[in-house]
């Protein structure tokens, strides 16, 4: 239980490091390397060709790749290629700090959606006050943005749309294709890496070599596959709320970093803006949690019930998505 308990913390902290500092590096890469869709292929290329070579050494095992699997995957890699071209255009037209605040707002938009949709009950009290939090702190930071721009705003919007469906989505797929880590990261940037040419092609992207570019890229490239092992084996080990959680909190790592290395950044009002939509953020999952332990125990028959107060059901964030479990039926 000890090794289970420091194995399953080290993915969750390798995450937290990878998730917080790529947001910088990818900064860094596109600043001295204006195109971001080649970037991003040579990000899955990396991390595809890194699995492959890793695996024929015996280094690693991956699940072998065959077109019945990956044409059950595509649509969870068109939806995780989608995201992340977004969040790249997001970064060369905007700033860290904005990057932030529209990741933080992911979980205000599913709670809406769950609402609407999927015929879930209005949050807890608890639950709205962090959302009215979270729309608080993102008002107040595009109040003080200095560095507003209609183009930097549009691809905020494209990645806040993109990136809620696929944290919904990719967790489906891995709770139920059955790969393991390995495999998913295989599937899941080679399948991206396939579409790469498309958008590569409409965004008339050339390049040319210098040092510091090739640099910013090689360091964006290296962290993309730890990112992707690292995201996939954390899903794995943790529950949806807790990988949502470590995905939010990891961000005031980010934004101390991006303080302090660059100039462009938030206004003082800004960056409390952008603090208080962080603690928005954690406050939604704590109060999601704590509403799911409650709908567990009410609904878990009387013999199943923990003797004792220290044992309490898990509940997982993906009970309250988008898309539905084979098992479950569409609302």
């Amino acid at each position: 239980m000890a090794k289970q308990h420091y194995a399953t913390s080290s993915l969750v902290i390798g995450y937290a490091l990878c998730s917080s500092l790529l947001a910088i590096i990818n900064k860094y890469a596109v600043t001295k390397f204006n195109y971001p869709g080649l970037l991003t292929t040579l990000q899955y290329l990396t991390s595809a060709a890194g699995v492959w070579v890793l695996g024929k050494f015996g280094f690693l095992c991956h699940d072998p790749f065959n077109l019945e699997t990956a044409k059950k995957f595509a649509p969870a890699a068109v939806v995780f290629y989608l995201a992340i071209f977004t969040n790249t255009n997001l970064l060369v037209h905007a700033n860290v700090d904005t990057f932030i605040v529209f990741r933080s707002l992911t979980p205000l938009l599913v709670a809406i959606a769950d609402t609407t949709f999927r015929k879930q009950p209005c949050p807890s009290k608890l639950t709205f006050l962090s959302l009215v939090i979270i729309l608080g702190g993102a008002v107040g930071y595009v109040i003080t943005d200095s560095a507003f721009s209609l183009t930097a705003y549009s691809w905020a919007f494209a990645y806040l749309v993109t990136i809620t469906a696929e944290m919904v989505y990719i967790k489906h797929i891995v709770t139920n294709l059955g790969l393991n880590t390995w495999g998913f990261v295989l599937y899941n940037n080679l399948l991206s890496l396939m579409m790469s040419p498309i958008f590569w092609f409409l965004t008339g992207e050339h390049y040319w070599f210098q040092l510091d570019a090739f640099v910013a890229v090689a360091l964006s490239c290296i962290f993309g596959l730890l990112i992707s092992f690292f995201g996939f084996a954390a899903r794995k080990a943790i529950s949806a709320t807790a990988f949502t959680v470590t995905g939010v909190v990891n961000k005031f790592l980010t934004v101390a970093i991006n303080v302090t290395i660059w100039e462009k950044h938030a206004s003082t009002f800004g960056l409390v803006s952008l603090f208080f939509t962080l603690v928005g953020g954690v406050l939604y999952q704590q109060s999601v949690t704590a509403k799911g332990n409650i709908a567990a125990a009410q609904h878990k028959p009387a013999s199943d019930q923990p003797k004792d107060g220290s044992q309490t059901a898990e509940f997982d964030e993906e009970k309250l998505s988008l898309v539905p479990s084979p098992e479950e039926p569409s609302a």
